[in-house]
């Protein structure tokens, strides 16, 4: 059975997550587990998330968000800002998110945080031709 679709393309933030992420070098955007996900072709960027709550199967929903993959050095200070959670299912595995609705969301940091992102999962040629622009 496949998953219910968990977003509208008029969500908070989507246009801009697409601009961002579509802009990266062989970068695609498909549907996974219901949320968009942008490629290269590994993921990136996936726009909505969740985190587990402290009940036990329970989940807090952050569904005008972003999850990055990010760098170990950068994560204790990320962890510390507010406005970033541990997702579900990815954080074990690198992920941070970034909840769109804790503050005025800075479009050049979600830039920043997509680019690291892709920095760490794309091939070498992909980054070579996102160093050239």
């Amino acid at each position: 059975m496949p998953h219910p679709v968990m977003f509208r393309d008029d969500d908070m933030g989507l246009a801009e997550v697409r601009e961002i992420a579509l802009g990266f070098p062989g970068a695609f955007e498909k549907v996974s587990h219901g949320r968009p996900v942008f490629c290269a072709p590994k993921m990136f960027v996936i726009y909505g998330g969740s985190a587990k709550a402290d009940s036990k199967g329970e989940h807090i929903q952050y569904p005008h968000s972003i999850l990055v993959k990010v760098d170990d050095s950068d994560r204790a200070a990320l962890d510390q800002d507010r406005r970033f959670f541990f997702p579900a299912y990815m954080g074990p595995y690198g992920w941070l998110g970034l909840d769109f609705t804790a503050a005025k969301v800075d479009w050049k940091e979600v830039a920043e945080l997509a680019d690291a992102s892709f920095r760490m999962v794309a091939a070498r040629k992909l980054i070579q031709q996102l160093d050239q622009r």
